[in-house]
């Protein structure tokens, strides 16, 4: 079995009511070729067989190019091409209006496998090289740094219908509208498709030949897409419990019984989509839904996709099974699943979910941490050229580095094979006989127990004398959001104050290096002493959900305080106040064709969803009506999006279950010189039960006006408030577990 690209997650409905339109403007453009498999030739062109040659070595070094000014890894990581690269900005959208060039838009990320592929493939040849820089503007961008741009142009030609996956390769005119697109382009001819160089050379030839209508085409194509991201306000949508009901039918109706997961190969966890399942599940009483979910999350953490001596997933894996993983390890999909795992503990009570969770936040704070706090970005999938090389085991290596009877046991629990199950095809010379270890067998006896934990101890400390896949040590305030609200969740539900330190320090790593405490201004990417200039939605929205969870955990009021300078931020820079939504970028951004706003749920969460779950938990907090509208506003806007394609948006399926219904206010009173173990005992039980509905506040700050009504005696007690109601009080954590689970708002 082998892996496949770096496939974007995305589902094709998101864009298929206007494909006809935009893929029409796109032919319009050929004036002479056409659409052939995808591939942009004339009706009567024949394919070279000619293989084009690289006669750049990546180790030589022989050029450097304007990327090597760049922090972006991935940038980085071309400075050595024979490319004339620029980053993204005015120099390049300059150079292409004086020089009247078309623009190649490249983006990818560093831990990008077949960025990697391409990269060796064609940017390090000299003669693409040459032929960009002739003809060409040629960008490289970094999709992590700029998903906004990326968006833009991932839309366009998912829409033209050439899929969509990193590298994105985008054709732009001089005033950066797209008029032609795909993913990987092979350096031979294959296929029936023509090499990358012979497509630059008809993209090239066609500039010169038919400029104009390249032109006009590519501005419908721009209308076309600004098109798709235009909403308008429905007063009158139906915002009601049968939306939720129906969206857990139709994600139910795509549970894998046998292998677990929603949806076919390749899978994604996507844990959004089981988070909002398991949710409308328990709230139903609905038992086989419960079961998919928790089903699902047993058998992603005995598959491949799950690093077995490590710790932490993957990104996906390509077959339905969860066996072969696209290897690389990126930080938003572990610090969703740390949420997903523990919400599967909580319902069900089985350690083996909250030792996932404890492996998960062993693998991110050993491998993925920066010595101040902050959280790396990624790992790649390859190591020393191939593609899970770091993560497979020959049977061969197996049985001479453990004794036999270890490896007997490790060879039935792990399904060790001579062939293996994987074999790597990211190298001239591919790896062969690799096996995945993924959990196959896992009835084990006390000896045979003790056995495999030998046998992984060896296993792990020979791996990590591997050589470790590159790491992408950049630090994005939205993937740090994530974590660090996971890792305080994760710190008071399973009582480990080590998670909540790290949440603490993680927060004022992004306090001291990425927020600017006078203008309110929370900046994107961090990375080697410098920061960027970009403001983002979703750094924003991830970051206000994580320190919510943070204040939740600890009930520390400057933690309360900073939510709500982030939400102010948030608000001005991003809110739409006519129509509500959030745009992905502030106003006046010159680099964008236009204003995007993102309502697709997929590997990362839509910064509209987060955004307004969170605005309901802070309203809720703080009793801020306004705030509360916005989120209303927020939710009619998305709200056809919700009815006809529910699987698109499960965390707006979140944010409406907890608009409509009234949530719980766990409030934990307490005097100003208060027990603080008493406290931590109090917040423990408030989160140690599965009610997604509620809020945790306490007392002490500036902002809890509503706690500010309660009667606060000598002693801690919580007091259990749905609306303006409060349940008589208690300092009994076994009651305040009882009440949160007695019935459901």
């Amino acid at each position: 079995m082998v892996a496949c690209p770096c496939v974007h997650s995305g589902y094709a409905a998101r864009v298929t009511f206007r494909l006809t339109l935009i893929q029409r403007s796109c032919v319009v453009v050929g004036l002479g070729w056409a659409f052939v498999g995808g591939w942009p030739l004339r009706a009567t062109e024949k394919l070279s067989t000619k293989p084009s040659v690289s006669s750049n070595s990546p180790a030589s070094h022989s050029h450097t190019n304007r990327l090597a000014l760049e922090k972006s890894p991935y940038l980085r990581q071309h400075m050595h091409n024979p490319v004339d690269w620029y980053p993204w900005g005015e120099a390049a959208f300059k150079k292409a209006r004086d020089e009247g060039k078309p623009i190649l838009l490249s983006i990818g990320y560093s831990t990008c496998h077949w960025c990697h592929v391409m990269e060796r493939e064609s940017f390090e040849d000299e003669k693409v090289g040459e032929f960009l820089s002739k003809h060409f503007v040629a960008i490289k961008l970094d999709r992590e740094e700029r998903p906004d741009v990326d968006k833009i142009y991932m839309t366009a030609v998912q829409a033209m219908g050439q899929g969509g996956g990193w590298p994105l390769n985008v054709f732009l005119t001089p005033d950066l509208k797209p008029f032609y697109g795909g993913t990987y382009f092979p350096p031979q001819p294959k296929f029936g498709r023509p090499s990358f160089l012979q497509l630059l050379g008809r993209i090239s030839e066609l500039w010169a030949e038919k400029r104009a209508d390249l032109t006009a085409s590519a501005g419908q194509i721009a209308e076309q897409l600004k098109s798709l991201g235009e909403h308008e306000a429905n007063k009158d949508a139906v915002l009601a419990p049968v939306v939720l009901t129906n969206a857990l039918k139709r994600m139910t109706a795509e549970y894998d019984p046998r292998n677990g997961g929603f949806g076919r190969a390749p899978k994604f966890p996507r844990p959004s989509q089981p988070a909002f399942i398991l949710r409308a599940a328990v709230r139903e009483g609905n038992a086989e839904a419960i079961k998919a979910v928790l089903h699902t999350c047993e058998r992603m953490a005995a598959g491949g996709m799950y690093d077995q001596l490590g710790g932490g997933f993957a990104r996906y894996s390509v077959d339905e099974k969860w066996l072969v993983p696209h290897f690389e390890k990126m930080l938003y999909d572990n610090a969703q699943l740390l949420h997903l795992y523990l919400d599967a503990y909580l319902v069900s009570g089985e350690a083996r979910f909250a030792d996932v969770v404890r492996d998960i936040v062993r693998y991110v704070l050993r491998d993925m941490t920066h010595r101040d706090g902050g959280f790396y970005s990624a790992e790649d999938a390859d190591s020393e050229g191939h593609e899970g090389k770091f993560y497979c085991w020959t049977k061969d290596e197996l049985t001479k580095l453990l004794s036999v009877e270890e490896f007997k046991v490790a060879e039935r629990y792990f399904g060790i094979t001579e062939e293996g199950n994987f074999e790597d095809h990211s190298h001239p010379q591919p790896l062969k006989q690799l096996n995945v270890l993924s959990i196959v067998d896992p009835k084990l006896n006390a000896v045979e127990a003790k056995l495999l934990a030998m046998a992984k101890h060896k296993l792990f400390a020979v791996q990590q004398k591997r050589v470790r896949p590159h790491l992408d040590d950049k630090v994005l305030a939205s993937w740090n959001g994530l974590m660090l609200g996971a890792l305080a969740r994760a710190g008071v539900v399973l009582n480990e104050p080590a998670y909540l330190a790290a949440a603490e320090k993680n927060l004022a790593f992004l306090q001291a290096k990425l927020w600017d405490a006078k203008t309110k201004t929370l900046y994107h990417r961090w990375r080697d002493g410098a920061r960027d200039n970009a403001q983002l939605l979703d750094s924003h929205a991830y970051l206000l959900d994580g320190v919510i969870h943070l204040y939740e955990a600890t009930l520390d009021p400057k933690h309360l305080d900073f939510a709500l300078a982030l939400e102010s931020a948030m608000t001005a820079k991003f809110y739409d106040a006519a129509n509500g939504g959030f745009f992905q970028s502030p106003a006046g951004s010159a680099d964008l064709l236009f204003r995007a706003k993102e309502d697709y749920d997929g590997a990362e969460p839509s910064g509209n969803n987060v955004a307004t779950l969170a605005l309901l938990k802070l309203a809720a907090i703080t009793d801020d009506k306004a705030m509360r509208a916005r989120a209303e506003k927020t939710l009619r806007l998305f709200a056809e999006r919700l009815q006809r394609l529910p699987q698109a948006v499960p965390n707006l399926l979140l944010a409406l279950d907890f608009f409509l219904h009234e949530p719980f206010r766990v409030v934990i009173a307490s005097p100003a010189k208060g027990d603080a173990q008493v406290v931590a005992t109090l917040l423990r039980a408030a989160h140690g039960v599965y009610q997604p509905n509620k809020v945790v506040l306490g007392n002490l700050g500036a902002v809890e006006p509503f706690a500010k009504t309660l009667p606060v005696k000598d002693s801690t007690q919580v007091f259990l408030c749905t609306g303006t109601a409060c349940q008589a009080p208690t300092s009994d954590p076994l009651k305040v577990k009882t009440m949160l689970t007695a019935k459901a708002p």
